[in-house]
């Protein structure tokens, strides 16, 4: 049962983690006891397509960096006007590893 339950859990969330981290956030899901499956069920991770299509629109304004809890740099894009425009044009290349990142880190707190 508990194979399962991971494994319908990683087919309905694998988009939102890379692929290097698949098979450590199965290991680890097989692993933890049953009190922490409702509190991870519950988790809400961030779509890094919608990440990639907030850059391209409103990147410029940091949009996608404060929608990923990237305040810090949602600001600094902001005041920089996306760095003149190069910040957004990275960030356009980099915001879907970012928003994995950040989902990864997200589950990490309950797993670890």
């Amino acid at each position: 049962m508990e194979a399962q339950k991971v494994d319908m859990f990683m087919i309905s969330n694998a988009k939102f983690f890379e692929s290097h981290q698949i098979p450590i956030i199965r290991d680890r899901l097989i692993s933890i006891d049953d009190s922490k499956w409702v509190q991870i069920s519950t988790i809400q991770f961030k779509d890094p397509t919608l990440s990639i299509v907030l850059s391209v629109i409103v990147g410029s304004f940091g949009v996608d960096r404060f929608v990923i809890g990237d305040t810090g740099l949602g600001i600094g894009k902001l005041l920089t006007c996306g760095g003149l425009g190069i910040w957004t044009i990275v960030d356009w290349f980099l915001i879907m590893g970012a928003t994995r990142e950040k989902n990864m880190e997200m589950l990490q707190r309950f797993l670890f």
